[in-house]
């Protein structure tokens, strides 16, 4: 898989450290056939797709994944849908485990990333600061797009109360459009329908013909971990396991650093 949403270095940096997993990354035991559904948060997605090819190449393993927002693959999971490996929030995934759901000692911590705002590239950058200068900017915007919170979408959530925060909910209901359950705001923003795009940066990043402004300023950030764990009901849970272990290597978590993520400590 060919994976070039920006120009070089950026795209360059992802290319090495994509080549390095496939040669550096142990071999797996091989398991030909053997197929992982994997429910995967929508905020990890540009990095994983990129490595699944990598597992799958060495592994001998097929991953089948099924992308959307945190929320929604709780749910999903909670009312019994079957998967062998989730990739959620940590505050997802502990609900999970206290819900039988999740095995009890599987969680994985394999990164971390903050909630961005971004404008179509080569647009001016607005100041977003301070707390005020985000606030003026807000209000200059002709539209702004970001995750709908009553979808249950972690920035989504978060960026309702940042504004509430502000003093300016009301004044930016009339500006605001959500982008489809599981969608990225970035979408709206490339095809000339709001001026801003606000969710976490990874998924802002995975959108080509954007620019990121610049992390929410202060204590206005929220940074969300994501974390892996094995449904209790999983049909593969041992090349579940291998997976995780893949993407918590230091050769994966170079590309998932390429793609905005960070590192947890």
């Amino acid at each position: 898989m060919k994976i070039s949403l920006v120009p070089c270095p950026f795209a360059c940096t992802i290319s090495v450290a994509l080549g390095l997993a496939a040669v550096l990354l142990p071999q797996q035991p091989r398991a030909a056939g053997t197929e992982i559904k994997a429910f995967m948060s929508i905020g990890v997605q540009s990095a994983v797709q990129a490595l699944i090819p990598v597992f799958e190449r060495t592994s001998g393993h097929t991953v089948v994944a099924t992308w959307a927002t945190a929320a929604v693959l709780n749910k999903r999971l909670q009312d019994g849908a079957a998967a062998d490996m989730l990739i959620s929030t940590r505050a997802g995934i502990d609900g999970l485990v206290n819900a039988g759901k999740i095995a009890a000692g599987s969680d994985a911590a394999l990164a971390r990333s903050g909630i961005g705002i971004a404008v179509r590239r080569g647009m001016p950058k607005p100041d977003i600061s301070s707390p005020e200068a985000l606030k003026r900017t807000l209000l200059m915007a002709r539209s702004i797009s970001y995750s709908n919170p009553a979808v249950g979408g972690t920035s989504g959530v978060h960026f309702a109360g940042v504004l509430t925060r502000l003093g300016i909910a009301g004044q930016m209901q009339g500006k605001t459009k959500f982008p489809p359950p599981s969608g990225f705001s970035a979408n709206l923003l490339v095809g000339g329908e709001v001026d801003l795009a606000i969710q976490q940066i990874p998924e802002l990043a995975s959108v080509a013909g954007t620019e990121l402004v610049g992390p929410l300023p202060g204590d206005l950030q929220l940074m969300t971990t994501y974390v892996a764990g094995i449904p209790t009901a999983a049909g593969q849970p041992d090349a579940a396991k291998a997976l995780v272990r893949f993407l918590q290597s230091p050769q994966a978590l170079a590309v998932m650093q390429a793609k905005g993520l960070e590192g947890v400590k």
